[in-house]
């Protein structure tokens, strides 16, 4: 890289730091009218998000909207479905995820060309790396844990419903009784879809719903097992514990396949750095025993 393009890239280097820098104090200090549902994200996130994210947030609200403008239409509903199944973590919302892809986008890019102006072309690529994904590594997390932790609830959900359902109580108000015992990402999800029937959506429509938001296959065994039963005329009762015995013996069926797929990666583990690491204890331990010095077989 010659003295000229070097000069080039400082420059341009140094002038979107100021500028980030201008826009950034510009912002702080500017009265912004943010998009409702962006209002609402931050409000939660004052007691759900800690002080950095609350920063980042304020930050990049000025260009949502354009990171939006540029996802385009099909991108944005796909990524706000993919929240949706992660729960919308830290009050997240698809405003608030353009808002910090931003300023990871100014972040990691801006850091990228500074290091591109000494050669440093690792460093250049992480960062870059930094920048187009970061946002999408905390929503990827947040999507598989809680798919496992709505999965290992279910059944135990289901034959608590099924008990209630048997006692007396109609499926509406077994569901509002039992979710109100629970905590965690299940019963969110099951106060979501009784919100959606009190507001006129139909039993059918709100559980559709249930199955869109979770990316899991249990609950969409879950969903049709329910309205195949409710089609059929069965009772409710028997088909819970149906559903819930037959997503205990997935979750065998899962373990088992875990296990089997476990096996080969222990045995290629202990063949390649276990055994060689033994043989090679063991002959260290023999030679310092012996007291040999093969220094002999040089001479």
């Amino acid at each position: 890289m010659d003295y000229a393009t070097a000069g080039l890239l400082l420059a341009a280097a140094a002038g979107l730091a100021v500028f980030g820098v201008l826009t950034g104090i510009r912002v702080y200090r500017a009265e912004v009218k943010l998009p409702t549902d962006l209002q609402v994200a931050l409000e939660v996130g004052a007691t759900r998000t800690g002080p950095v994210g609350s920063l980042i947030d304020r930050l990049g609200m000025r260009f949502a909207p354009l990171v939006l403008k540029l996802m385009g239409r099909r991108a944005v509903e796909s990524k706000r479905r993919k929240i949706d199944r992660a729960g919308n973590p830290g009050g997240l919302t698809i405003d608030r995820y353009a808002a910090r892809r931003a300023v990871y986008a100014a972040i990691g890019y801006g850091g990228a060309l500074t290091l591109l102006t000494s050669g440093q072309w690792v460093g250049a690529l992480v960062l870059a790396a930094f920048g187009y994904g970061w946002a999408e590594v905390g929503i990827w997390a947040a999507v598989r844990k809680r798919r496992d932790v709505i999965e290992r609830t279910l059944p135990d959900f289901l034959d608590v419903l099924a008990v209630v359902v048997s006692a007396g109580l109609g499926f509406r108000q077994a569901l509002d009784r039992v979710s109100e015992r629970y905590s965690g990402p299940w019963a969110d999800e099951l106060r979501i879809t009784l919100r959606q029937m009190d507001m006129g959506v139909s039993r059918r429509q709100a559980f559709e719903e249930l199955r869109r938001r979770n990316d899991s296959e249990q609950v969409a065994q879950f969903v049709t097992a329910l309205q195949q039963g409710e089609d059929l005329g069965a009772p409710i009762v028997e088909t819970l514990i149906q559903i819930a015995t037959d997503q205990r013996r997935t979750d065998a069926q899962n373990a088992r396949r875990r296990a089997s797929r476990a096996i080969p990666k222990a045995t290629l583990l202990i063949t390649s750095l276990m055994v060689p690491a033994t043989i090679i204890l063991l002959v260290t331990a023999v030679y310092l025993g012996s007291g040999s010095e093969f220094g002999i077989l040089t001479d």
